[in-house]
């Protein structure tokens, strides 16, 4: 079941700028804090986020990167 959040004392400036972000999306304020909630939490918090890294293979070393981009870039001028 759909839940009602409600935000007091936000700054004139802030409901403002959303107000503009929400307009140039063409949604209501209400809609644009809505897909921008669902956003935020599909993304993983920043400790989530290091776990997952932290459990990654570190098979890679940094020369292993250098040598990848290089060969992405190619030649540099001499």
């Amino acid at each position: 079941m759909p839940k009602t959040i409600q935000i007091r004392d936000v700054d004139d400036d802030v409901y403002e700028a959303l107000a503009r972000r929400a307009a140039e999306a063409g949604l209501s304020v209400p809609e644009y804090l809505r897909k921008e909630a669902e956003r935020l939490a599909a993304r993983p918090t920043v400790a989530e986020w290091l776990d997952r890294t932290r459990r990654r293979s570190g098979a890679r070393s940094p020369r292993d990167t250098l040598e990848a981009l290089d060969e992405l870039r190619g030649n540099w001028p001499a």
